[in-house]
């Protein structure tokens, strides 16, 4: 067992399950923070290349968060809706084109290839429903589909996907492998390549521990020069910093899409949040996240009246467990939960808990009690 809790100094009476929403900072990420703000009160920018060195340091732990073959593959991104903008209205799409979805995606993953339609691109939701989801998506691949965008764990159900089956099923069939991986990306380890991902993206801001504003997006080497740019400026410059050239062209990595000055501050507290997972290992990471959803499950399960809408298969979920009341208001339950301190979301047919490595044992044990004792009237 890591002995990491000091990194998360929390209110004691705080129950915190809502890492698959926005996640409490590790001490670290808020330190790194604080000590750039003093150096800009104190020296401004004096340091600059320090920064770019941190930089650096995030591109390539996300190099190895993802193992993406290399860093020049990672850009640093506003969000994950940014990141799949740019693959929607990057790639040169024809009238008639399709687009394979599920019908449980989050908002982000749906709409960034509607708005497609003008182009006359459609886009196909396919039930997830049943014993083989991933057939049920790689079976609506026809020969018009260009393009399979999926989120690696379904937000509201929790349901976690096979993307090795369906990595290797796109590029079967000639169809372009893309990867919302927000909910899976610092919960369960994620490959890039094992999985065949064209495009995968994620936000910091929830399992990973980062602050809201910055994220990544993989683009597979092969693939950055199709995606046209709609975003210019001088970072994403191949001679990045030669400011008197007149001629010019995009970066050969993946920062041609980072047209402007970076989110230093975001990169100082995310860096070091990925520095905590990382000495941690995502495999160890994965496995204490399992055992505490187990926890809850066990928990629930014994509750009369409660009905679980994630997956009880652990190979089937990452760090979601929803659950629902027989004859309860799951907004007032909700509500309840919220007045004892419990931090958590509904979403879905439920209410969503998502607890992370470090959750200590009396934040499972309480939030049980508490739902007990909503249970019991």
């Amino acid at each position: 067992m890591y002995a990491f809790h000091d990194e998360f100094q929390q209110d004691p009476g705080l129950r915190y399950l809502n890492h698959a929403a926005v996640a409490p900072w590790p001490r670290r990420a808020s330190l790194a923070v604080a000590q750039f703000a003093e150096q800009n009160v104190l020296l401004g920018a004096r340091d600059y290349a320090d920064w770019m060195d941190v930089e650096l340091r995030l591109r390539e732990r996300f190099m190895r968060l993802l193992n993406a073959p290399s860093s020049d593959d990672i850009a640093l991104v506003k969000n994950t809706s940014e990141a799949l903008s740019f693959v929607a209205f990057g790639l040169d799409w024809q009238p008639g084109q399709q687009i394979i979805i599920s019908d449980e995606e989050f908002p982000s993953n749906r709409i960034v290839w509607e708005a497609l339609a003008p182009l006359g691109v459609e886009v196909v939701q396919v039930s997830l429903s049943g014993s083989d989801p991933e057939q049920n998506l790689l079976n609506a691949c026809g020969p018009k589909t260009r393009l399979m965008a999926i989120s690696a764990v379904q937000f509201a159900s929790g349901l976690r996907l096979d993307l090795n089956k369906l990595g290797h099923g796109c590029r079967q069939r000639g169809v372009l492998f893309c990867v919302d991986a927000i909910q899976q990306l610092g919960a369960q380890p994620f490959d890039v390549q094992a999985n065949q991902c064209d495009f995968a993206m994620a936000d910091g801001h929830k399992w990973l521990l980062g602050p809201e504003g910055l994220g990544v997006f993989y683009c597979r080497a092969e693939l950055r020069e199709q995606l046209k740019l709609h975003e210019y400026g001088w970072h994403m410059l191949e001679r990045m910093g030669d400011y008197t050239r007149t001629d010019w062209e995009p970066a050969k990595s993946a920062r041609r899409f980072e047209c402007g000055s970076p989110n230093m501050l975001g990169a100082m507290a995310l860096e070091a949040s990925l520095s905590l997972l990382e000495e941690v290992g995502m495999a160890q990471v994965g496995q204490l996240i399992e055992e505490r959803v187990q926890w809850l499950q066990d928990g629930l399960s014994a509750l009369p009246g409660v009905a679980l809408h994630t997956p009880l298969n652990p190979l089937r979920r990452a760090g979601i467990i929803t659950f629902s009341v027989d004859g309860q208001d799951t907004q007032a339950l909700y509500q309840r939960l919220k007045q004892e301190n419990v931090v958590c979301i509904p979403r879905g047919k439920g209410i969503r808990l998502s607890p992370h490595f470090y959750t200590q044992a009396r934040v499972i044990e309480e939030t049980l009690t508490v739902l007990s004792q909503a249970v019991a009237g």
